[in-house]
């Protein structure tokens, strides 16, 4: 695949991470480590999905393994979500729905 095009501030934005996922064991419980920290990579994550093509974001999966875990432990968490597998606690204080991780593009190729 060629080089695609992406902007400094998106490069800086997957490397982080993607050096994030890549602390982390490839196992069950590597998964739930990078779960439970990956808070902090969530605005940088969905920058990086609104801001992309699908063929940018395959070329990015592609790339760098770590962002790819990433992103596919962030479907399958929307996936559960979605199938009511994890509920979603209601706050009677905030009437909003949770935003969407639909963004009419799959993330895997």
């Amino acid at each position: 695949m060629s080089m695609i095009h992406l902007s400094s501030e998106q490069r800086h934005m997957i490397k982080l991470i993607d050096d994030h996922a890549a602390k982390f064991p490839l196992s069950d419980v590597g998964d739930e480590q990078l779960l439970s920290s990956g808070y902090d990579c969530m605005p940088a994550f969905k920058r990086i999905i609104e801001s992309t093509s699908k063929l940018q974001m395959d070329y990015i999966c592609q790339q760098y393994e770590g962002f790819y875990r990433f992103a596919k432990l962030m479907e399958r968490v929307a996936q559960c979500l979605a199938d009511g597998v994890i509920e979603v606690p209601k706050d009677p204080s905030n009437k909003n729905i949770p935003p969407s991780f639909n963004t009419g593009h799959s993330i895997f190729v």
